[in-house]
C-alpha cells in the first residue's frame, strides 16, 4: 500500500480543512475567486464535500473515479475566472499555478496534522507521500514538473508563498463566512469554537490577527491540552473507524 492510501483518508486530516482553505484564500487571485463564486453561508458544506470527493478519489479511486472527479471538478470551475479590476486579481480556476497552491495547502495540512497526532513519518516514507501528493494538481490541469521536486525544495517555495499571502477583504469576508455560517445547521454552529480553535493553532502565526483571531497564552493552553487528547484517543479509534469517510466518498462519486 502507498503511503498515500496509508494516510491520506484518515478522518483526523479533516481537522485542518478550514486552515487550508484560509491559507488558500490568502493569496490574493484564489481569495478573488472563492469570494465570487462559493457561498460558505448558505452552502457551507459544498467546498468540503467537493475537496473530499476529489482527494479520495485521486489516492483510493479507479482510474474511472478519477476521470469522473475531473470532469466534475472541472465542470464546478469552468465560470471560475475573471479580468483583474480595480480591486482584485485576474483569476482563473484552470490556472496551473493557482492548482499547485491549493494542493501545496492541502499536502502542506495534511502533513503538519498527521505529524501532530501520530509523529513524523520515516523519511522514505514521507518522500513517497510528498511525491503522491502531486496527484492532486496533475488530476487536473496542473503539469508534473510544478510540483517541487523534493520535500526541502517544498519547504523553501512554501515558506515564501506564505511570507507574500495577503488577507484581503475577499478573503477576510470568505474567512468570517466559513467561520460563523450563520445560516448552518445548529449541530454545525456548534462545532466551530473548536473549529476556530484548531484553525488558528494551525495557521502560521502572521495569519491569525489578519484573519481576526486573537491568540492568547490561554487558547494555546488549550489548543495543547486538545492535542495531548487526540494524540492518547485517535491513535486507539479502529482503522475502520478511522476511514470510513474514504467509503462514503467514493460511493457518493459512484452513484
Amino acid at each position: 500500500m502507498s503511503t498515500l492510501r496509508e494516510t491520506g483518508g484518515d478522518a483526523i486530516l479533516v481537522a485542518g480543512g478550514a486552515r487550508a482553505i484560509l491559507l488558500q484564500i490568502a493569496n490574493p487571485a484564489v481569495g478573488a475567486g472563492v469570494a465570487a463564486h462559493s457561498d460558505f453561508s448558505a452552502r457551507p458544506l459544498d467546498r468540503l464535500h467537493g475537496t473530499l470527493m476529489y482527494c479520495y478519489a485521486q489516492a483510493y479511486g479507479t482510474d474511472a473515479d478519477r476521470a469522473a472527479v475531473a470532469r466534475r471538478v472541472n465542470t464546478a470551475h469552468g465560470p471560475v475566472s475573471d479580468a483583474a479590476g480595480a480591486a482584485s486579481p485576474a483569476y482563473s480556476a484552470f490556472d496551473p499555478a493557482l492548482q499547485l497552491w491549493v494542493a501545496a495547502t492541502l499536502y502542506d495540512t495534511a502533513v503538519q496534522i498527521h505529524d501532530l497526532v501520530f509523529g513524523p513519518l520515516p523519511a522514505p516514507a514521507a518522500d513517497e507521500l510528498y511525491r503522491e501528493y502531486a496527484a492532486l494538481g496533475t488530476g487536473l490541469q496542473m503539469p508534473a514538473e510544478l510540483w517541487p521536486e523534493t520535500r526541502s525544495d517544498f519547504r523553501a517555495w512554501f515558506d515564501a508563498e506564505v511570507d507574500r499571502l495577503d488577507v484581503t477583504p475577499d478573503a477576510a469576508r470568505v474567512a468570517a463566512q466559513l467561520l460563523t455560517l450563520g445560516q448552518a445547521p445548529l449541530w454545525l454552529r456548534a462545532s466551530l469554537p473548536v473549529v476556530r480553535l484548531v484553525t488558528a493553532g494551525l495557521l502560521p502565526p502572521r495569519l491569525r490577527e489578519p484573519f481576526g483571531f486573537r491568540w492568547t497564552p490561554r487558547q494555546q493552553r488549550r489548543f495543547a491540552r486538545m492535542l495531548r487528547v487526540v494524540r492518547v484517543i485517535w491513535p486507539a479509534v479502529p482503522r475502520g473507524i478511522r476511514f470510513l469517510p474514504v467509503r462514503y466518498y467514493l460511493r457518493r462519486l459512484r452513484g
